[in-house]
């Protein structure tokens, strides 16, 4: 996720320009809401339900303890207004890796109508952000099992609430970072937990749907159409994405035969083409620094809507149209975003956090990516810009917490985790680790990390471990003082660069 800014009044300095220090940025006040509405029609469950969580540092009602997801089956039908509940069956398919007399899943806005456990009916009720099941019998460490569950899926906020569905001008789309796919649908929501995905959408003939991974068949009946994806690669709940719009999909080809497809607004299709057009030549810039992209498509979904921000959607990353149509934003900067949010396929999506508090490995490292591009293709310095961050980072560890121990969400507001101190001062240390461990062994680092934990997940002890090995020394002093001390330490090579002292409280808008 990038957090970008609103463009400036007239006569006032563009995003960007001047100087390079690190952009302001601003959090859409509708999406930082948190409070969660729940809404089951519940069967006869025993007592007590409770919910449950993997005990993640910053939101420890998150995911859910005792088994393993292999697969979600996830089945949508449109009936052409965005105010309207979807009809939806969530399938998931796992394994338990504990004794489950009850099984968790995080859902949070919808009306469950029915649940099956291994095709027999089971009963259910709600608890906290959790959907609480009791199947017929208790599942046996190393069980398959197969959840059915049809519920509602409800594209309009509960109040103070946000995330989830998005909806566009002609439809929906989906932004369900950092803990927002329960909103939409039954799941495991947290990073840790990957599967694969198949998604199935039906809606009026007028639309098109589109979804991670790759077309898996389009059925046509009556007046409506249904659209299937599948993906090739495990996939993290937050990064799932559908869209539905009176939409233009395009095709072109990437590096190596890659198929990339766009999503637009069909009436935006030519003034939006010569951004789109950028797509293949970015990503062969990024497998000449951190190897083959991995996975099986690429593409923009352009958004009419205003989000704030963009998001890295695995292979269909959502965007705001307006970055591209705003006159504001320098051409340099809007192919840096666009960077930024490829750059993430391989850090955030390939390579997933274990935690939360992980997120700077996401964040910084796409920022270290959009930095890298804009030096080597636009002429923007990266040293200035991190001299910048620098100058800004004590206040930043004051306000948010260090990278890699940043502090929880504020009240209400649960993307305020997206800190300037997972984005500049990440790529901060990002910038250290070269400077103390050389150029060669740096870029080494990169592609090995990227190429050791693809389809995975991975920690900030992971990238210590095999820093330490990559340099032939141990790291973890340094990796400790910068990821985890509250003050900055001094940056190699650079002795004379000074860190202000933090002035107050910083807010995190």
């Amino acid at each position: 996720m990038l957090l970008t800014p609103r463009p400036r009044t007239a006569g006032s300095r563009a995003p960007g320009s001047g100087s390079p220090g690190p952009r302001t940025r601003r959090f859409k006040a509708a999406l930082l809401a948190s409070a969660v509405s729940v809404c089951l029609i519940a069967a006869s469950a025993p007592s007590p339900a409770a919910p449950l969580g993997v005990g993640d540092r910053l939101f420890p009602h998150l995911g859910n303890p005792g088994y393993d997801v292999a697969s979600y089956d996830l089945d949508f039908t449109y009936s052409g207004t965005n105010t309207k509940p979807l009809a939806a069956v969530t399938t998931i398919d796992a394994r338990a890796t504990d004794w489950l007399e009850r099984i968790n899943l995080d859902f949070a806005h919808g009306t469950v109508d029915s649940v099956e456990v291994n095709g027999a009916p089971a009963s259910f009720t709600g608890a906290g952000d959790d959907l609480v099941i009791t199947p017929e019998k208790p599942l046996p460490p190393g069980k398959a099992m197969r959840i059915t569950v049809r519920h509602s899926s409800d594209p309009v906020s509960a109040e103070n609430q946000d995330g989830g569905w998005v909806r566009t001008k002609d439809g929906l789309a989906m932004a369900n970072q950092a803990d927002a796919a329960h909103l939409v649908f039954p799941c495991n929501d947290h990073p840790s937990d990957k599967a694969m995905f198949t998604i199935r959408v039906t809606a009026p003939d007028a639309y098109t749907a589109v979804a991670n991974g790759l077309p898996a068949g389009v059925d046509r009946s009556g007046r409506s159409t249904t659209w299937t994806y599948r993906t090739e690669h495990p996939m993290a709940t937050e990064l799932a994405q559908v869209s539905i719009g009176r939409s233009t999909v395009l095709h072109r080809n990437g590096p190596h035969g890659l198929p990339v497809r766009d999503v637009v607004p069909t009436k935006d299709r030519k003034v939006l083409e010569p951004w789109l057009k950028k797509t293949p030549g970015q990503i062969a810039w990024l497998e000449g620094k951190i190897g083959q992209y991995p996975f099986e498509t690429y593409g923009l979904l352009m958004a009419e809507a205003s989000t704030g921000f963009e998001l890295e959607t695995q292979t269909l990353s959502l965007f705001e149209r307006d970055l591209f149509t705003e006159p504001a934003y320098p051409k340099w900067y809007v192919e840096s975003i666009m960077v930024h949010e490829l750059s993430h396929q391989w850090f955030g999506d390939s390579v997933s956090p274990r935690t939360w508090s992980d997120l700077w490995l996401n964040e910084g490292h796409a920022t270290w990516y959009e930095e890298l591009y804009a030096e080597e293709t636009a002429h923007k310095p990266m040293e200035k810009r991190m001299k910048a961050a620098y100058g800004a980072s004590d206040s930043w560890r004051a306000a948010g917490g260090p990278p890699a121990m940043p502090k929880g969400p504020e009240p209400g507001q649960k993307i305020s985790i997206f800190r300037p101190n997972v984005y500049d001062g990440s790529a901060l240390f990002l910038y250290a680790l070269r400077q103390e461990i050389g150029r060669p062994a740096f870029e080494r680092l990169e592609r090995t990390w990227v190429a050791l934990h693809s389809d995975g997940v991975a920690s900030t002890a992971d990238f210590e471990h095999l820093a330490s090995g990559i340099a032939g020394r141990d790291l973890s002093g340094f990796f400790q003082a910068w990821l985890y001390g509250r003050k900055t330490p001094p940056m190699p090579g650079h002795p004379d660069w000074k860190s202000d002292a933090p002035q107050g409280r910083r807010g995190t808008r």
